[in-house]
């Protein structure tokens, strides 16, 4: 039973692999599973009341940082799940060029956190659910783009788009249900 459920799962990867890399030849497997991670760890955080979003830092298949939005629990305006990935990562390299690292987030950067990819000068971004309100990496700006800036780098989204607009879409439905009452 086990090995069924792997090798469908298995055969699910290929084929998410074979339609995102139609667009962006360089994504790789590792890099949809630092998605999934980053999707489980976004549903956690979610379980605690933080709103679902969850980003990891790695190179290669070393998992440099990770973090979720914690904003409820630090009261920090700024405790965004890509900053606080990649503040941690940073310290741990004791370097703020990341160029050598990818950045996966399950929701699409919003300008300050696109704003701080773009600075750390990471080699590559994956995100999972547009963000239409106020995302900056193709919904509403295209900051890591943006031919004007010093650093631009390659963004792949709509990686795992339903199941991280999912998490967004119940969080925030159990809300106005808890409201409600």
């Amino acid at each position: 039973m086990r090995r069924t459920i792997w090798s469908r799962n298995r055969r699910r990867n290929a084929a998410t692999l074979a339609l995102h890399k139609q667009q962006h030849d360089w994504l790789s497997h590792v890099d949809l599973d630092m998605m999934r991670r980053a999707l489980r760890l976004a549903r956690i955080a979610g379980q605690i009341g933080e709103i679902p979003v969850a980003a990891i830092v790695y190179r290669g298949q070393e998992i440099i940082s990770q973090a979720a939005n914690d904003r409820e629990a630090s009261n920090d305006p700024a405790g965004h799940a890509e900053l606080v990935a990649l503040r941690l990562a940073g310290a741990k390299l004791g370097r703020w060029r990341l160029n050598d690292c990818r950045l996966a987030v399950t929701l699409e950067p919003c300008p300050m956190c696109a704003g701080a990819i773009v600075n750390s000068r990471l080699e590559a971004l994956i995100f999972g659910a547009s963000d239409p309100k106020a995302g900056a990496v193709g919904s509403l700006y295209h900051i890591p783009q943006d031919a004007r800036l010093n650093h631009r780098l390659p963004c792949a989204g709509g990686v795992y788009k339903s199941q991280a607009s999912g998490l967004l879409k119940s969080f925030f439905a159990s809300r106005r249900i808890a409201k409600r009452s």
